[in-house]
């Protein structure tokens, strides 16, 4: 059976380790395999089951830079904050105390510290098109990253989706994963979450009645492809393969299947809290979506993404109004979370030989200003930011870029966020300097704008 977790409407409940409560059940009719006998016999059959690929990890709300991967120790402590930079196993590459494990493990990792084009505002889109809705938008607006790689390259396996999202839908428009624009519905990211796969139920019907049901359903649709001016139609097809090819393989239902992973992997994701949302408007912090993201790469999924906890940490007022220390109470409590959930899901990328084929980014909206306001926070700093990648085959154990003695603004090497996309495509083997999709009216749009390259440090 396949389990999908579930979230009501309004985002205040997340999936409890997506395994457990609230699960759609489907029907596997594809048998009773594994997910390590499925890749098995792919092997035998000669037949790769890790396409090249991507998780991306979206840290809701911006992350603050100069407390994670840029730390200033010698700036007023206005600036610098209570934190001290330890030494990693790169020369050079300090991070914050409250990130041991990642320390020991930063030959594994990129910190991109001068990423300089952010948005002031929150919203996803940058983090997952690159692009802003400034003008010239295209009509149905940009498409996200795992739609266009879902529109280029497919599936690689009938019975796992090209792209998935395991991010949670929150009640604040702007945090959420933008849609598949131009391209139309059939390439939105498949969501085992959420009332999009609510009603995807099977109940005594063989693979033959799904089959007929195909036909019918083809010959009913036929008439209204000819007429259709939208191209919404014309993808449907595509949906329809996805979506039977899924229903008729154990291979994602495995995938989501946290249980066949022994308790010690799971213990060393961590467990979080899946019961509790970090607030209304932000992702909850389940340290094992990290886990589930692998075992989806593993099963064939091109692309994966995942939002992840709530970084937007501005301070104010607690409920006896005094002024609340939030973003250091929030740092010391969700670093060392946060910290083992990566170093888990690289640690695994590299013990299971996907560390080449996966690549792996991480990152938010913008960075945070300098200095910390009189709430005791930091807010929204678009004139620098950091991310961090991994993976993919590339020439990691570097630090790309640097900024000024305060965090506040690019020293050398600024990195634009298209140029981070350009490598990822690049990674997957879509050369964005001629790579295009076509928009509604049929002219074709390049992946990133005309100039933005992949980043030579890393390939």
């Amino acid at each position: 059976m396949l389990t999908i977790y579930n979230t009501n409407s309004s985002g205040s409940k997340s999936c409890d380790g997506i395994s457990r409560r609230n699960f759609i059940k489907v029907g596997a009719l594809g048998g009773a395999l594994s997910l390590a006998d499925l890749v098995r016999a792919d092997e035998l059959n000669g037949r790769s089951s890790n396409p090249k690929s991507v998780i991306m990890i979206y840290l809701v709300g911006g992350p603050p830079h100069q407390d994670m991967f840029d730390l200033k120790p010698d700036a007023p402590a206005e600036i610098a904050g209570p934190w001290k930079p330890i030494h990693s196993n790169v020369p050079g590459a300090e991070v914050c105390e409250l990130l041991p494990m990642m320390s020991t493990r930063m030959d594994k990792f990129t910190v991109i510290r001068s990423l300089n084009d952010a948005q002031a505002g929150h919203d996803a889109i940058q983090c997952y098109t690159g692009r802003t809705h400034a003008a010239p938008v295209p009509a149905g607006g940009w498409p996200q990253f795992g739609s266009i790689v879902n529109k280029l390259q497919g599936q690689a396996n009938p019975g796992t989706p090209g792209f998935v999202s395991l991010c949670y839908t929150c009640t604040h428009g702007p945090y959420n994963e933008p849609g598949p624009g131009f391209l139309g519905a059939p390439y939105t990211g498949f969501r085992p979450l959420g009332d999009t796969r609510r009603d995807m139920t099977l109940k005594g019907i063989t693979a033959d009645r799904l089959g007929n049901r195909e036909q019918l359903l083809s010959s009913l649709d036929s008439f209204r492809r000819e007429a259709d001016s939208t191209r919404q139609m014309d993808g449907l097809d595509t949906f329809t393969r996805q979506a039977m090819g899924i229903l008729t393989s154990s291979r994602l239902a495995d995938a989501l299947d946290l249980s066949q992973e022994s308790q010690a992997v799971r213990e060393r994701y961590g467990e979080g809290d899946p019961s509790v949302m970090i607030d209304a408007n932000g992702a909850p912090r389940v340290p094992q979506s990290f886990l589930a993201a692998r075992r989806l790469i593993e099963a064939g999924a091109r692309v994966v993404t995942v939002n992840y906890s709530k970084w937007d940490w501005h301070g104010g007022m607690n409920t006896e109004g005094r002024v609340d220390n939030r973003i250091f109470t929030r740092e010391k409590e969700d670093f060392p979370i946060f910290d083992q959930a990566i170093t888990a899901l690289i640690d695994d990328l590299h013990e299971r030989g996907l560390d080449k084929d996966t690549a792996v980014l991480v990152w938010g909206e913008f960075g945070r200003t300098p200095k910390i306001s009189s709430a005791v926070g930091r807010d929204h700093w678009p004139r620098v930011a950091c991310a961090l990648m991994a993976g993919g085959g590339m020439r990691h154990g570097q630090v790309i870029g640097s900024t000024d003695s305060q965090a506040a603004e690019p020293a050398d090497r600024p990195v634009a966020f298209q140029e981070v996309f350009a490598t990822l495509y690049h990674h997957l083997g879509l050369d964005p300097r001629t790579a295009t999709v076509d928009d509604l009216h049929g002219r074709p749009q390049y992946l990133v704008d005309q100039g933005r390259l992949p980043i030579a440090e890393l390939i």
